[in-house]
């Protein structure tokens, strides 16, 4: 009987599973207990090819694999290295009582060759220091295991390596990161908002949104923009933090999304699912929970592209996770809580044809048919939205124009420096920026009096905005105010604020 050690992933989070391997003298064959799922039980068949292919013996006895704990469904490859070594422990090809120094992980092929794995962060960052000193695992995942300085990574690619590890553990030196002042810094983005021309109104709105956190709603004829503005959005965010960038890089580890040369994600996550995409795949969702498109959105951008064209369904279930920034997926077997703390854009033509107010073309949709293309959109979801901005078709003018427009660098200059500012604001509570400002913060964070208490009322009485639109303005106008550096909300914040609500204002049609 050999003991080996592994983890598994349940959701986002890593767990302990002990491999008992036990080989008797009966019929050759080979058995997985321990509710393996289908890649698991065919990992018997790369296993006997790797040992065989390393050189080593599988001996014709009847091998009984166990996967404690027995109760969690086992997914996944990234037992078959652990298995092997089992296998060889049991049949005294190598030393037994090494194996309980290591947490070892991998997949391997045919060949003895180990393949990367999926999670070897949330893995990494779980393991006891006290119990288990290494960890074995492919080349491939050892640049977002060593983000955990307490353990020693032992990075390996074939079977044989492994086994070297585990006779030599003294002799071989563990994996060592690049120092921080040789390290290759990455290159940012090739996307800039210098790209666009024009739109300085969709632009404006943009930066205030990313300042902040404010969800946004663009809203413009085919051709105008929308979607190059949104997908420049990440470039004139603040930087991660840390924190953060732990948070996201461990999502995309579980999910198998992290570039193989990368430790920890540098920029901010951007997702921009299809049209056609399920409830499931946007929030989450299975019989074994899995994170959708909103949870790889954490701390990032969460883009949809003809908001209108995605089923009912599919956005009404993004109403949980954009309130309380997680989402809470229930199946009979189990409960799991995926983070969901985005900015969501969104993207949509006036109408049907998409030049409804355009001067130069003539839209043939009726009010019936515009307004039965904008109710797709609930009301519950456009009351989650601050920002609605316009974006016109670009004019002759503004395409040929010689002006070189602001880059990203500069905006996100300003977009950092109000963070900041909300930072100070909010740091003894659970809040991060104005967006996430509760009625009970707006009413100590944001009074207005004399001409831009005026400005707001009369709004409210002439435009017949409710609570919740009142509510909105002030957390716009308070953004406003920060970038501008002010302390005070002014009657120019107000207005400015107003203008970024263009569908209370009845714009479309």
């Amino acid at each position: 009987l050999a003991k080996v050690y592994s983890f598994g992933i349940l959701g986002l989070e890593a767990y302990p599973v002990t491999i008992e391997v036990d080989l008797s003298d009966s019929l050759p064959s080979m058995v997985i207990v321990g509710l393996p799922d289908n890649a698991v039980k065919e990992s018997k068949e790369r296993v006997r090819s790797a040992i065989r292919n390393s050189g080593y013996k599988f001996l014709p006895k009847r091998v009984t694999v166990n996967l404690s704990p027995a109760d969690i469904k086992k997914e996944g490859p990234s037992f078959d290295l652990a298995i092997a070594l089992g296998i060889l422990a049991a049949s005294q090809q190598i030393d037994c009582s090494r194996l309980k120094r290591f947490v070892i992980l991998g997949e391997l092929s045919l060949d003895g060759h180990v393949q990367p794995i999926h999670g070897a962060l949330p893995i990494a960052l779980t393991i006891p220091q006290n119990k288990f000193p290494g960890l074995i695992l492919p080349t491939v995942n050892a640049p977002e295991a060593i983000l955990n300085n307490q353990i020693k990574i032992y990075p390996v690619q074939t079977l044989a390596e492994a086994i070297h590890i585990l006779q030599n553990p003294d002799a071989v030196v563990s994996f060592k990161p690049s120092p921080p002042s040789s390290e290759k810094e990455p290159q940012g983005p090739e996307i800039d908002f210098s790209d666009v021309k024009g739109q300085w109104h969709a632009k404006r709105g943009l930066e205030v949104a990313a300042a902040g956190g404010h969800n946004v709603l663009l809203i413009g004829p085919p051709g105008s923009g929308k979607t190059m503005l949104a997908r420049r959005i990440t470039t004139i965010l603040p930087d991660m933090d840390p924190q953060e960038a732990l948070e996201a890089t461990k999502i995309h580890s579980v999910m198998g999304l992290l570039p193989s040369d990368t430790g920890l994600l540098r920029h901010r996550p951007f997702r921009s699912p299809h049209h056609t995409a399920s409830d499931i795949a946007l929030v989450g969702g299975g019989s074994i929970p899995r994170a959708g498109e909103v949870t790889l959105a954490h701390h990032g951008v969460l883009f949809l592209d003809e908001l209108p064209e995605f089923n009912r369904n599919v956005l009404e279930a993004l109403r949980q996770p954009l309130e309380d920034h997680c989402i809470t997926v229930s199946r009979a077997a189990k409960t799991m809580r995926f983070p969901a703390r985005f900015m969501l854009i969104g993207a949509l033509n006036p109408c049907p044809c998409g030049w409804s107010g355009d001067p130069k073309k003539e839209c043939h949709c009726s009010p019936y048919k515009i307004q039965k293309y904008i109710s797709k959109i609930s009301g519950p979801l456009l009351d989650r939205i601050d920002i609605h901005l316009e974006v016109p078709s670009l004019k002759t003018h503004e395409l040929f124009s010689s002006q070189t427009p602001e880059s990203s660098t500069a905006v996100k200059i300003r977009t950092t420096q109000a963070r900041e500012v909300q930072k100070k604001r909010f740091q003894n509570l659970s809040i991060f920026c104005n967006a996430q400002m509760s009625p009970r913060h707006i009413r100590h964070h944001c009074p207005v009096t004399g001409e831009s208490q005026r400005l707001l009322k009369q709004a409210v009485e002439e435009l017949g905005l409710s609570a919740r639109t009142h509510d909105k303005i002030l957390k716009i106008a308070r953004t406003i105010a920060d970038l501008a550096g002010e302390l005070s909300i002014l009657p120019e914040h107000i207005g400015e604020a107003i203008q970024y609500r263009s569908l209370d204002r009845g714009w479309w049609g």
